[in-house]
């Protein structure tokens, strides 16, 4: 355990950056900036000098950097993304097309068209993959609400049960190449990977899953990272809820497709840029560190406190939403105020919050707050009073028509109009994310009318579509 501990706590890109600068060498080599200080980081912001290792064919520091981070998540293997979870997205979708071609050989049959089955809530990176690898796309929407019509949408959660997810695979025999989940949510909803995972995998297919919301669920007490729970491959933006620079993330591979990681440098560079931030990769490599050093103690330390505020806000009669425990998401509406107000109200009085619409206000906390950030929002929030709820809901619409296929639709030609004559028309290139990843309509879709009143609902006055 101890040789263990101490291969994970090695920092071997920042001690090489570190030995450099020390060093005095005369830099007549990228960046520009030379190591002289303007914002005071130039020192350590460094390029694949000799010794340094290269992100897309690491050998040596960065991979050495990589290993102690897979030790740390229990990964068959981790990789680092210095450009957040959407390179990882798009790389976890690449290897599962190619795992699906090598099921056909190499070659597709052309009477097959690989389909991904993916919960609604998926980030613009999905839709933009999609485009550029040319798979389909069978959506999964929300369950728990139904307004009375049987197929009316609600666009605040996407949770998905089993026998839905089931009943989908079903019908598409031999065709889907992955299942697609994004958990947890922006506004902190959970699904049940583990079950989720079970369906997935009894059609011998794979469990892909945006977790860039949750890298530290593995250091909870009773882990609930997807890989603990059966994902095949996962991704965490390590930036959203570790000391990590904005950037920073992991792509993950389980135990159970290792094989795929032979493919997994080929796949984040094809998506990725040829100079990664070493900044972004030092403050990766410190990270693993961090998390050996108490972090699970002061993890629980943060949740404990959380859910006293919870409580205490519960008892002062605000709605609160999500399971996520760094999340503490408002209902804003149910409570008597419009997320935007709120929101405003926190700003003006020097917080700022995640995230704000007209229901909501999502407010993020990791083990870095101090006590001092509770205390100053409890404080505020008691000056509130809960008010009689504002009395109206979301706008509902039926499933939009596909008309054209996302990448179709992504490498056409498009104008933009406003919202309100963009009835009938086919979304374009832009994915419209509200409220907080979950599209009204995608590129390929047909606007219609409940739709127009959807997106103005959530504040988008123009779209692009197709020409």
């Amino acid at each position: 355990m101890r040789e263990e501990q101490n291969l994970v706590c090695e920092t071997p890109i920042c001690d090489f950056v570190c030995n450099y600068n020390k060093s005095g060498a005369v830099r007549l080599h990228m960046p520009g900036h030379k190591g002289r200080d303007i914002l005071g980081v130039e020192a350590l912001d460094i390029t694949e000098i000799a010794g340094a290792d290269s992100l897309y064919e690491a050998e040596g520091i960065i991979a050495r950097s990589e290993k102690n981070a897979s030790a740390l998540f229990g990964s068959a293997q981790t990789f680092y993304s210095t450009e957040g979870s959407s390179q990882c997205i798009r790389a976890m979708l690449f290897l599962a097309l190619m795992r699906f071609k090598e099921q056909y050989g190499g070659k597709l049959p052309t009477r097959t068209h690989p389909i991904v089955v993916a919960a609604r809530n998926a980030h613009k990176a999905f839709l933009m993959a999609a485009a550029l690898l040319d798979f389909d796309i069978v959506w999964l929407w929300d369950e728990r609400e139904d307004t009375g019509q049987g197929e009316d949408l609600t666009l605040c959660r996407c949770m998905i049960s089993k026998e839905k997810l089931d009943g989908i695979l079903s019908s598409f025999p031999g065709s889907v190449m992955a299942v697609y989940l994004t958990s947890p949510d922006y506004l902190g909803g959970i699904l049940d990977i583990r079950s989720l995972a079970e369906v997935t995998h009894r059609y011998g297919t794979l469990l892909l899953v945006d977790n860039a919301h949750g890298a530290y669920l593995h250091f909870l007490a009773n882990p609930l990272h997807p890989l603990d729970l059966g994902a095949d491959l996962c991704c965490d933006s390590a930036h959203k809820t570790l000391p990590v620079l904005t950037g920073g993330a992991y792509l993950h591979i389980s135990g159970a497709v290792s094989k795929m990681a032979v493919y997994a440098r080929q796949a984040l560079a094809l998506f990725g840029s040829t100079s990664p931030s070493y900044l972004i990769l030092q403050s990766l490599d410190l990270a693993n560190r961090y998390l050996m050093d108490g972090y699970p103690y002061h993890l629980e330390r943060c949740v404990k406190r959380l859910d006293a505020l919870r409580e205490e806000l519960r008892s002062l009669g605000w709605f609160l939403e999500g399971d996520e425990v760094l999340k503490l998401t408002i209902a804003t509406a149910k409570s008597g105020y419009y997320g935007e107000e709120f929101a405003a109200y926190l700003r003006a009085e020097g917080i700022e919050c995640e995230y704000a619409d007209p229901d909501f206000v999502v407010l993020m906390f990791t083990p870095e707050n101090g006590e001092e950030d509770f205390e100053r929002l409890c404080f505020l929030i008691k000056k509130m009073s809960v008010r009689e709820a504002i009395c109206r809901r979301p706008p509902t619409f039926l499933p939009p028509r596909r008309m054209l296929s996302v990448r179709e639709a992504v490498f056409s030609s498009y104008e933009i109009l406003p919202t309100k004559d963009a009835v009938g028309r086919v979304m374009g290139p832009a994915a419209y994310h509200c409220p907080p990843a979950v599209p009204i309509v995608v590129s390929g879709e047909e606007i219609c009318p409940d739709a127009v009143q959807a997106l103005l609902y959530y504040g988008v006055g123009k779209v692009g579509v197709v020409r």
